[in-house]
């Protein structure tokens, strides 16, 4: 075949093809980049967010989802407020002592509308109400977590307040303390209590810290400039999550079986579907069952403020109604 013919045969294929390839690309619509700021390491409990890659929920949705670990609340909302994301996946504590610093925030979605913490006693202990705590040994993630605040709301409701006990800082693994014999009780949520009892846990006695007070564990946060600004992008977000997380809801046995990849604790397929249920669990309520996933519950959010501002948590008082979006959520779907 001479050089001429190959040229003109190469040219005639450029001219079918380019134009057919440019076509595509004009009707493929460029994705959204969109950082997501966690308030921990790509975990089992939020295999639907770690499912991007094999579902596509934000690509449907025009968005390319990144995820930003961090290591709790705080970190989300600094990862925020740095510009580094553009929504916080964080706890109503840290998102109110945000607020009591001068922070432009909106909550705009409830991730779990029922309260996760408890308190944990082994079964023999004696200590059956949150009363009984007077003068104990009582085990927190950290100072600056979440199982002190709940903490100090259970005590609260039983006229204790953190001077009638001991706290004692355990890390992660408090529940080792606790088999021990180093604390009285221990602080904790759901899926930190179902890890323990597969690891050898005693019969206990749970305090569900939302038996005395049902409030959020986590929301999703942006800054007050994007709420104005990008509500469409937002409104995208949000409805994607929705469906990775009734995805998650549908399908927990399949949800479970894809941590093993996705999710850096996800050996145990058995262990990642229990973690699942019970995340499952805390993404509903009976206001979300009637007006869908996500749906914010101000009344329950402003006793939480008032809750934290008589502890002393936050300096100033939080009128909800002004740090909340409710009109980037849909109704069911």
């Amino acid at each position: 075949m001479s050089k001429n013919l190959t040229r003109r045969l190469l040219l005639g294929w450029l001219l079918a093809v380019v134009p057919a390839v440019q076509a595509v690309w004009a009707q493929t619509p460029e994705l959204k980049k969109f950082a997501l700021a966690g308030w921990s390491k790509p975990i089992t409990e939020i295999t639907h967010i770690l499912a991007e890659p094999d579902h596509g929920f934000f690509k449907e949705a025009g968005l390319a989802l990144s995820y930003l670990p961090g290591a709790g609340g705080g970190d989300a909302l600094r990862n925020l407020l740095s510009g580094q994301a553009d929504i916080a996946f964080t706890d109503p504590g840290s998102f109110f002592a945000a607020l009591d610093k001068g922070a432009r925030l909106r909550a705009v979605y409830d991730i779990y509308p029922q309260n996760v913490f408890n308190v944990v006693t082994l079964a023999d202990s004696g200590i059956r109400e949150p009363a009984d705590l007077k003068g104990k040994r009582i085990g927190v993630y950290s100072l600056a977590s979440g199982t002190r605040q709940n903490l100090q709301i259970l005590l609260q409701h039983a006229g204790l307040s953190e001077d009638d006990v001991t706290i004692v800082v355990t890390g992660l693994l408090n529940f080792a303390p606790l088999m021990q014999g180093r604390v009285d009780a221990t602080a904790a949520t759901d899926t930190g209590l179902a890890l323990a009892k597969r690891r050898g846990l005693k019969p206990v006695h749970v305090m569900e810290v939302g038996q005395y007070l049902n409030y959020s564990s986590d929301l999703f946060v942006v800054r007050e400039e994007d709420y104005q600004q990008n509500r469409d992008t937002l409104r995208r977000f949000l409805a994607a999550y929705r469906r990775s997380a009734q995805w998650m809801i549908d399908d927990p046995q399949r949800a479970a079986q894809l941590a093993v990849r996705r999710a850096i604790d996800g050996q145990d397929i058995s262990l990642n579907e229990e973690i699942i249920r019970i995340r499952n669990r805390a993404s509903e309520s009976e206001l979300t069952r009637s007006q869908g996933l996500g749906t914010l519950d101000p009344g329950s959010l402003q006793a939480a403020a008032d809750a934290y501002h008589e502890l002393g948590l936050i300096r100033s008082k939080i009128e909800i109604s002004g740090v909340i979006a409710t009109d980037l959520l849909a109704g069911r779907e």
